[in-house]
């Protein structure tokens, strides 16, 4: 069945919305923030300050890109990245907890 240039158009813009909504249907942004509970006493304060394990700047989560942040998260997880208490928070996060709290901060 030969597809008209119309219809070939309406398929292809089917295609790329449903793309685009599944790209951002990963993270709820509500729930997300229910979630950052443990997270707020560092990443909550601008300017934060830490001295464990070692004094640092606290870095700033929000309007990061929530790729990125899921991706740190489940690197702290597996033991990938080296903190403790970043190891400790994740460690009790499930995927879907991350896409949240991922989608929670890149709103900010």
């Amino acid at each position: 069945m030969a597809l008209t240039l119309f219809s070939r158009c309406v398929l292809a813009a089917a295609i790329a919305v449903g793309f685009s909504a599944t790209a951002q249907a990963a993270g709820d942004a509500v729930a997300g923030k229910i979630k950052t509970y443990a997270c707020q006493g560092c990443h909550g304060i601008a300017g934060t300050k830490t001295a464990f394990p070692e004094l640092y700047s606290v870095p700033k989560l929000g309007g990061q890109h929530a790729p990125y942040i899921v991706s740190a998260l489940k690197a702290y997880k597996a033991g990938q990245r080296n903190h403790s208490t970043m190891q400790a928070n994740a460690a009790t996060l499930s995927d879907q907890d991350m896409e949240d709290i991922a989608a929670y901060y890149a709103a900010k």
